[in-house]
């Protein structure tokens, strides 16, 4: 019944989430008219192919989380159904697309389960990820943020609470995967059997700072693409704004009281970066990025829709098996069957 309903429900959730992203660029628009803009082509080349590299990580990342835990599914299968559930995520609560995503995996033949385990653990290595770019940025601007400036006392303690959980998890990734199954049994779906090793998951977490640093080095061309900085500018302000976009996106994400973030995220960025950047500057590019986003997103979901529609059509009968063929991987239960 739940999964009928779901499927009824997709196509209203996509509406919605268009209309609060229609709604997001309407309540912006006089702001953005009013700034100084000088579009430089040359770097919205650059933010555009950090873009793109950012989010070819990223799937990669969720495609070998998925595989992990037994949902084995081809990349741009992967790519496609990540952009086609994307924007439901200006649907405020940050579960719409994990269960979109159930629902696309399953034509593939992947438990509702593991997709949702894939989910949470992508969530959770990628926020752990931001633990040390946040730690670097806090130790070399202690004094020159808003928001550093006023903790620059406490930032050793602050540095360390902030890693303490990735340190722990390095030492037992055991409990994460406990933790993920905690989490699976509270929203009523079984725990699945798997184990995480500490490489394995040092590699996630590398995947993961590299995807962040490439989404800042979208974000600072994006910036220096709206005005013109003189090269020592440019210089000075680069290492904050890769380091920043990270921090922000993860403050927007855990406050869960707006779609996607929204004004919490560009509050952060506004606590973090002036008066390195002046306010109005901060503003502009903290709605710049998420625009620049949205526009990336909604491009990439139109092509994914139909590259699915295309992919199904090739595929004239499901799948011989329950589930989808599982790629060996290093950290499958010993004790779950293999499908060769």
């Amino acid at each position: 019944m739940r999964k009928r309903l779901l499927h009824r429900l997709q196509p209203l959730l996509l509406l919605i989430s268009l209309a609060l992203v229609a709604l997001l660029l309407h309540n912006q628009w006089t702001e953005l008219q009013a700034h100084p803009w000088r579009l430089h082509g040359g770097w919205l080349v650059v933010s555009a192919a950090a873009l793109l590299a950012a989010w070819l990580i990223e799937v990669n990342l969720w495609q070998r989380l998925l595989a992990g835990v037994g949902g084995g599914l081809p990349f741009w299968p992967a790519w496609r159904i990540w952009f086609l559930t994307a924007l439901v995520r200006y649907i405020p609560g940050n579960i719409w697309q994990p269960l979109s995503m159930t629902l696309y995996c399953q034509q593939w033949g992947v438990r509702p389960e593991a997709t949702l385990m894939s989910m949470v653990l992508y969530q959770a290595v990628t926020l752990l990820a931001v633990a040390p770019i946040a730690a670097l940025y806090l130790l070399l601007n202690q004094q020159t943020g808003v928001w550093t400036g006023l903790l620059a006392g406490a930032t050793p303690w602050l540095v360390g609470v902030g890693l303490a959980p990735l340190l722990v998890f390095l030492i037992r990734p055991d409990w994460l995967v406990a933790l993920v199954n905690w989490a699976l049994r509270r929203i009523g779906r079984p725990a699945l059997e798997a184990t995480l090793s500490t490489g394995r998951l040092l590699l996630f977490l590398s995947l993961g700072v590299l995807s962040w640093l490439l989404w800042g080095v979208s974000f600072a061309a994006l910036t220096f693409g709206l005005r013109v900085y003189a090269i020592d500018e440019i210089l000075r302000l680069a290492p904050y704004l890769v380091a920043v976009f990270s921090v922000g996106y993860a403050i927007g994400f855990l406050s869960l009281i707006t779609p996607s973030g929204f004004g919490v995220r560009e509050g952060a960025y506004y606590l973090l970066l002036t008066p390195l950047l002046d306010g109005g500057a901060v503003t502009v590019a903290a709605l710049a990025m998420r625009i620049w986003i949205v526009l990336g997103e909604v491009m990439m979901a139109g092509l994914s829709a139909i590259g699915l529609r295309g992919a199904v059509a090739e595929t004239s009968s499901p799948p011989t098996s329950a589930y989808a063929p599982t790629p060996v991987s290093p950290y499958v239960a010993p004790h779950e069957p293999r499908t060769e």
